[in-house]
């Protein structure tokens, strides 16, 4: 599959009109490669359908991870456990949001301390893997497939801002020490632009897995794409029909029921939105939204062992909040959904988000943006009454 690059001039007026004119009759034909492929469709690993039982936290360790010296601004951690089954985290780090210094960077957690960090992906490595220049790299999310190798997806850009961007994948044999380019993910018809990663992605029954994905130029939609166990990509579903949502994340709920939750992007709304399919991932139905608010940020939810759900949120109420406390909410049915925890909490102003949850036997492991200047653990003991090793 080759990778498509970026037109050499930024195109005009004309040219814009036409792509949002190219886009608009995309939509509405879904014509376009992977949406309308009659290919199998995998189905999520089983969880157990049980009644969830009840769940409480209690707080373990909370630390910031080791910062690369000297570098002021911090966002957008993901992590994904290695195989023998030690965590890793991801995130982006320069001076600031699509600075020419940004480069992605990762620490490894081991016997209860992160390690140092190193650096992944940078704008000349990207560039000089794919033969063009990067303009602005950004969110990075991980998954490690059944063979061992780590696929990194990093946002990048070669023109604009990052509704110019592409999803580039990067995949490391020797548990994240290094990555090399695979390819760009081939997902938009404008250019192959205006595509971003954000949420951790989905394990399939048949080694493959989801990625979540959102298409951000003009009408804001999520989609995600099915991967095979060999980590080449299959299918592009779009989930649901609504044209102002971003940022999905996915959990099963049985093995044929799959739910989605978005970020908002209307401006005067703040409610997390929804979708669910209940064909493995076919087709999906836009939901009313939920209860939790949730005000221009995006948002982690996870599915425990024990079966109930967890959404991190920030829930502030106006601008000036919207980012200064992250809270769990906890549900047994993905409808009905309790405030269960703040994670942490500030002050208006204060900046906690774009959070990632991960679960390693009966402990929770949240990452978020802590001010922008680092990234903040947290690790949780799960109790529920039940032995989840």
């Amino acid at each position: 599959m080759g990778v498509l690059r970026p037109p050499t001039q930024r195109p005009g007026k004309l040219a814009v009109v036409v792509c949002i004119l190219a886009v608009a009759t995309v939509l509405a034909s879904e014509g376009w490669r992977w949406s309308r492929a009659r290919q199998h469709h995998a189905k999520p690993a089983t969880v157990s359908t049980a009644a969830p039982s009840p769940v409480s936290l209690s707080e373990v360790s909370r630390t910031i991870i080791p910062m690369p010296k000297g570098v002021p601004s911090a966002h957008a951690s993901a992590l994904a456990q290695l195989p023998q089954g030690d965590l890793i985290a991801f995130w982006w780090a320069g001076s600031r949001e699509s600075g020419p210094d940004v480069q992605v960077y990762a620490s490894r957690w081991s016997n209860g301390k992160w390690s140092d960090n190193w650096v992944v992906a940078s704008r000349d490595s990207l560039g000089e893997a794919l033969g063009h220049g990067v303009r602005r790299i950004g969110n990075p999310v991980a998954w490690t497939a059944a063979d061992g190798t780590v696929h990194l997806y990093v946002v990048a850009t070669g023109l604009g801002g990052w509704a110019a961007s592409r999803v580039v994948q990067l995949e490391s044999q020797n548990e994240g020490h290094s990555f090399k380019v695979r390819r760009v993910l081939p997902m938009s018809p404008v250019f192959n632009t205006s595509v971003l990663v954000r949420s951790t992605p989905v394990g399939l029954a048949d080694g493959g897995w989801w990625l979540p994905v959102y298409f951000e130029i003009g009408h804001k939609y999520p989609m995600l794409v099915s991967f095979d166990a060999n980590g080449d990509p299959q299918r592009l579903t779009r989930i649901g029909e609504r044209t102002r949502s971003l940022q999905p994340t996915l959990v099963p709920v049985s093995p044929t029921e799959i739910r989605a939750w978005m970020r908002d992007a209307n401006k005067d709304h703040s409610m997390v939105q929804q979708a669910v399919s209940h064909d493995g991932g076919a087709s999906w139905e836009d939901l009313g939204p939920t209860s939790i608010r949730n005000l221009g940020t995006s948002l982690a939810v996870l599915r425990l062992h024990s079966g109930s759900l967890l959404m991190l949120a920030n829930q502030g109420t106006n601008r000036k909040t919207a980012r200064s406390t992250l809270s769990l909410s906890i549900s047994n049915d993905g409808q009905t959904w309790q405030p269960l925890t703040d994670i942490v909490a500030g002050n208006p102003g204060d900046e906690f988000s774009y959070p990632a949850m991960f679960q390693v036997g009966d402990e929770l492991h949240i990452t978020y943006t802590h001010q922008r200047r680092a990234i903040a653990h947290h690790r949780l003991k799960i109790n529920d009454g039940k032995d989840l090793l």
